[in-house]
């Protein structure tokens, strides 16, 4: 477990596939970002693809799921880490419940991740891309210490439209 001043990260359990279901079918817990998937999805699909069945990718990079939670076990986000063991390049991404944003507590577990990961990982970059719209999101990364190094044109589509993606990294 990371632990933090007011939020922990914990590696993500089977016990936490209720939470994992409820954040990937609402649509305002993706903020200005795709979801996961493209439709909704069952709970026995989210445990093969998480727990019992990982896709092929999964072995080839240290692929990490966690969960965000308040000191008193509160889950209130999931964040991951995502390591392309051939090149080495790590990238974190994370979300939070939309009733706990705005509280520094995406902040603090930015931070966490990026600390473990320069600890415990033999790495000398980690990056993580944010849509161009989503202030909130590149503040985050802006207080944990990233910054940005470029725009992606056209990253990612969202919501009918391609969309610019900016690349902070630490």
């Amino acid at each position: 477990m990371l632990e933090g001043k007011n939020v922990d990260l914990r590696v993500m359990e089977k016990d936490d596939i209720d939470f994992l279901f409820e954040c990937v079918n609402d649509i305002d817990f993706w903020a200005d970002n795709p979801p996961l998937y493209s439709e909704q999805v069952s709970k026995s699909r989210l445990m093969g693809d998480f727990f019992d069945n990982p896709p092929n990718w999964a072995v080839v990079i240290d692929w990490k799921w966690f969960i965000i939670q308040k000191k008193d076990g509160t889950k209130i986000g999931i964040a991951w880490h995502l390591v392309n063991i051939p090149f080495g390049k790590m990238e974190i991404i994370g979300f939070l419940v939309p009733s706990e944003r705005g509280k520094g507590y995406g902040t603090e577990a930015a931070q966490l991740m990026v600390d473990s990961l320069f600890l415990f990982k033999n790495i000398v970059r980690i990056q993580a891309t944010a849509n161009v719209r989503n202030k909130a999101s590149l503040r985050i990364l802006e207080k944990a210490g990233f910054r940005i190094e470029g725009t992606i044109r056209k990253f990612l589509f969202v919501k009918g439209v391609w969309t610019d993606y900016h690349l902070p990294a630490f």
